[in-house]
């Protein structure tokens, strides 16, 4: 019973996902045909970064692993009064950090962009000073939409709390309509204000289902608490292994903006788009929905570690049925869906080209990454914040020196044209991906016993995408020249069918549980 309640959390957290990520995807096909892949569109999307390092750093990843274990035990041993009394507590801490980093980051933007995009010249470098400057605050707001996240997934109330960012993407898409007659630089700016709405909207529709669950909701600082103390101290390991997760994100946009071509790190933005699509909709629907249950469960040592155990391989074997297929497709499709993503307005075939190198080079580590979540979450319920802090910084470390090497000195070794480093940027990320996930494992297994995924399994998931990437690619040529939407779907579509198929040949039982989910839901 528990298994199935699981999963339909888990369908929930992919509905909402889903929904908030096709007006990501909306949004962004808009933004790439006003903005292009040109000076305004980076500065706004090296802009967009920066205030979204103070939301990663203690917003829903944080909260999840420090918050939701705790909040979630005192609600299913009944304690509602201090579970309330921690929320509010945990609530105002936040405010209040999250207010002074907020105006320290406003008042030091300059120095900020330095450290952040050093490549950038002088006027765009101004105007992404000035958008930073904007969007700030709203990073504020979004760790404020972060804690309502983590109390909502504690209730077992999914789906609002990953939709609520359709609002964030409505905000700016009507901002871009509104004012699309304004020259770009003026759109960026006013587009920032729109997005700094957006994040006011988001907060907004979480908090009165917030209060409604929680009845005796304080926000006060207070630290006597136990309970409190925990929380904390689960924080500050989840935040440093946030921290350092995010300062390579950084250093890659940083080693991105001395890359010689206009519109890398946009392109690098819409690429993001593309890969973090399946690792939000399969590995973090699993994760979170998994979060809560893990952490409830109780019994002894030998118990629990048995019941997690079951719930880490089927979460992972569930998450390496949609991930290998979404990795298969970035190789080998990938310029057919950026195509469909993007081709509009200003933004032409051969940026879409572009931008699935990058998208390529991310399949490299997609389902190692992925994967990576469920096994964090597992440490998180049960109270281990340090290890993956430790492997995580192990990735950094490997992420910034082979990011370094691909992006600027190997394009020229080889040869080839530097823009391509991009690429580098991503693949290199991958390899670093698939080491951390090897540690993960390791460590794991070692404290619950063996988990993975079958290689049986991963061999007939793989040849299934490789076998539905050949009749994609098929199609492909024999359509030829067609509008990027219409060859996007003439294309993935039979990809997909033919993948399912083939799993159904190859008698893989995740595509069973899948048809049963999707007819008990349709009853």
């Amino acid at each position: 019973m528990a298994k199935e309640s699981s999963g339909r959390h888990a369908f929930l957290v992919f509905a909402g996902i889903l929904l908030s990520r096709i007006m990501g995807l909306v949004r962004q096909r808009i933004f790439n045909s006003y903005f292009g892949l040109h000076t305004e569109a980076d500065a706004f999307t090296s802009a967009l970064r920066v205030p979204n390092f103070l939301q990663n750093l203690f917003g829903e990843g944080v909260l999840s692993a420090s918050f939701i274990p705790v909040y979630a035990r005192l609600l299913a041993n009944g304690e509602e009064e201090e579970a309330d009394r921690v929320a509010g507590a945990v609530g105002a801490i936040l405010s209040l950090t999250s207010t002074v980093i907020v105006a320290i980051g406003v008042l030091t933007t300059p120095y900020l962009m330095w450290v952040i995009a050093p490549g950038f010249s002088s006027s765009k470098r101004e105007l992404a000073i000035l958008l930073v400057r904007i969007l700030f605050p709203g990073a504020g707001l979004l760790v404020a939409s972060a804690w309502c996240l983590g109390i909502l997934n504690s209730h077992r109330k999914f789906f609002l709390s990953y939709a609520a960012p359709v609002v964030w993407n409505l905000s700016m898409i009507a901002t871009i309509l509104v004012f699309r007659h304004q020259v770009p630089h003026d759109l960026a700016i006013t587009l920032a204000w729109g997005t700094l709405f957006g994040c006011v909207l988001q907060f907004a529709v979480q908090l009165p289902f917030v209060l409604r669950y929680t009845g005796r909701l304080q926000f006060r600082p207070e630290l006597h608490s136990g309970n409190v103390r925990e929380v904390l101290r689960n924080f500050m390991p989840v935040a440093a292994s946030r921290g350092v997760v995010q300062i390579s994100a950084y250093l890659d946009m940083s080693i991105a903006s001395f890359i010689p071509f206009e519109g890398a790190m946009t392109a690098m933005g819409n690429a993001q788009q593309i890969y973090t699509l399946p690792v939000s909709l399969f590995g973090m629907a699993v994760s979170a929905a998994e979060l809560p249950a893990m952490s409830a469960t109780t019994g002894s040592q030998t118990e629990v570690a048995g019941r997690l155990r079951v719930r880490l391989n089927a979460g992972l074997r569930r998450i390496a049925f949609f991930i290998v297929p979404s990795a298969m497709a970035f190789f080998a499709l990938g310029d057919v869906i950026t195509a469909m993503l993007y081709q509009t307005g200003k933004f032409r075939h051969n940026d879409a080209v572009y931008v699935w190198g990058i998208v390529a080079g991310s399949a490299v580590g997609l389902l190692a990454s992925t994967l990576g979540r469920l096994y964090a979450s597992t440490y998180y319920a049960l109270r281990d914040t340090r290890t993956p802090l430790k492997f995580a910084a192990l990735r950094v470390a490997i992420t910034v020196a082979a990011g370094y090497l691909c992006a600027l000195p190997l394009p020229r070794a080889l040869g080839i044209d530097p823009k391509w480093g991009a690429a580098g940027l991503t693949a290199s990320a991958g390899f670093a991906g698939w080491v951390e996930f090897a540690l993960l494992r390791r460590s794991m297994n070692a404290r619950i016993g063996r988990t993975g995924v079958p290689a049986i399994l991963v061999a007939k998931l793989w040849t299934a995408a490789a076998v539905g990437a050949a009749v994609g690619w098929a199609i492909k040529m024999r359509i030829g020249a067609a509008h990027p939407v219409f060859a996007g779907l003439a294309i993935l579509i039979p990809y997909g069918l033919t993948y399912f198929g083939m799993t159904w040949l190859l008698g893989v039982e995740e595509l069973a549980t899948l048809t049963t989910r999707i007819a008990r839901l349709r009853r």
